[in-house]
């Protein structure tokens, strides 16, 4: 294809992977604030875990659509339209005087960033061949991982400098910037059409998606991205600064660089697990350990009532980073187990999975949190019987994994 040679396709590629790095970072960044979003608005601990999940939900929920949508339609209106979306509901967020004004912002979020994975897919499909694709794909995910980190230590001391409300307004502000970019970048200079839709498919999408939910290789996609996302994002994204500060005595800055060790974890974990995998020719296998290594972590912060050794929890966030790195494997095992004419689809099932179990970890973990406080007014009783929901979403993981198929079908090329 002509655009696949075309010098142009950098450009794309460094607009689409930073509107991703931005984007992604707004994913966990409202986690810095908990303790300031429940002393401005008076909220309980219950009601922050349901605003923290509110953007995964609606995020979850759009996953299948969007990629169906995105197949059928292309990208370029969808990552565009993601982008504004983003932008608005983070300066609506900014600007809230009221929890409902909060959640009605988080949603707009979700459904901006609903639109980034699997536009961002699609797009690096058309300006890339398959070779560059398949080593610009794991380039992609670490940028997931970087925009995770930009929102720790980085905007941390951004919030401490110029306060949440400001710190927040301009990430609003430059996301919009984003969108009008993309605009230019995809559609204007090589001169695109906004929307084109795309040939007809000779299988009808009811009939797909029912092949597709009838699948146990699918399942088995869906359990391993439940297990190995949703205790790294679900708890990073909304207890692990709480959980440093309550049980350990640190500062908000403090609790962030707790955080950015397991980033850096993750960070250093996709590209080596994916060169294993690679050097090893296998999946399945590699999966496998890193699951349970997930499982082994969570499961000592019971052995330790919630409160292990300040070294000992710095090994802890790293290894669960470094082992969050594996779900790229996830997708890897989507493109060598369906045709390219399904991935798309069957991506966004598994990747429903990952994110559905970070919609349901800070919900449930902050009512437990509630729960024991009232209770007991221990809030390290809470953070025990907290880090149960963990354990057992990995033990889903594990589950899935097992049942994964490693009888790889031929897949399409792009």
């Amino acid at each position: 294809m002509e655009k696949q040679n075309s010098a142009f396709r950098w450009v794309i590629f460094a607009s689409v992977i930073f509107a991703y790095l931005i984007m992604a970072s707004q994913r966990t960044a409202p986690g810095l604030i908990t303790d300031q979003i429940m002393g401005d608005f008076n909220v309980t601990a219950t009601t922050i875990g349901l605003l923290a999940s509110i953007q995964f939900f609606v995020y979850t929920s759009l996953q299948i659509p969007m990629g169906i949508l995105v197949d059928r339609y292309g990208p370029n209106l969808f990552l565009i339209t993601g982008a504004l979306l983003t932008g608005v509901g983070t300066v609506a967020y900014s600007l809230s005087t009221h929890e409902v004004v909060l959640f009605l912002a988080r949603v707009l979020t979700g459904i901006g960033d609903a639109t980034i994975w699997v536009s961002l897919v699609l797009i690096l499909s058309q300006w890339f061949n398959a070779k560059e694709f398949a080593q610009l794909i794991g380039v992609a995910g670490m940028t997931g991982s970087l925009g995770f980190l930009l929102a720790t230590v980085p905007l941390s001391a951004f919030i401490d400098s110029v306060g949440w409300r400001n710190s927040f307004f301009s990430a609003g502000v430059l996301l919009c910037l984003i969108g009008i970019l993309l605009y230019f970048v995809l559609v204007k200079k090589p001169n695109q059409t906004f929307i084109k839709k795309r040939e007809k498919q000779s299988e009808r999408t009811l009939d797909l998606l029912r092949r597709i939910f009838s699948s146990r290789q699918a399942w088995a996609l869906f359990m391993c991205h439940f297990g190995v996302v949703g205790g790294y994002i679900g708890f990073i994204g909304s207890w692990a600064v709480p959980y440093g500060m309550d049980l350990y005595g640190m500062s908000r800055f403090e609790a962030s660089q707790l955080i950015m060790i397991s980033l850096v974890g993750a960070l250093i974990g996709a590209p080596l697990i994916g060169w294993v995998s690679s050097r090893l020719n296998k999946i399945k296998q590699p999966y496998v350990v890193f699951h349970i290594i997930i499982l082994f972590c969570w499961s000592i912060f019971l052995l330790y009532k919630g409160q292990p050794p300040y070294a000992l929890l710095i090994m802890l966030f790293f290894i669960i980073g470094f082992g969050f790195g594996s779900n790229s494997l996830t997708f890897s095992a989507v493109r060598l187990s369906f045709p390219i004419k399904e991935s798309g689809l069957v991506s966004g099932f598994a990747n429903t999975g990952g994110f559905l179990s970070a919609v349901l970890l800070p919900s449930i973990f902050g009512k437990i949190l509630d729960i024991f406080q009232i209770s007991s007014g221990n809030i390290g009783d809470g953070y025990f019987y907290g880090f149960i929901t963990p354990i057992l979403f990995s033990m889903i993981g594990l589950i899935g994994v097992l049942l994964l198929k490693e009888n790889w079908k031929k897949a399409d090329s792009y």
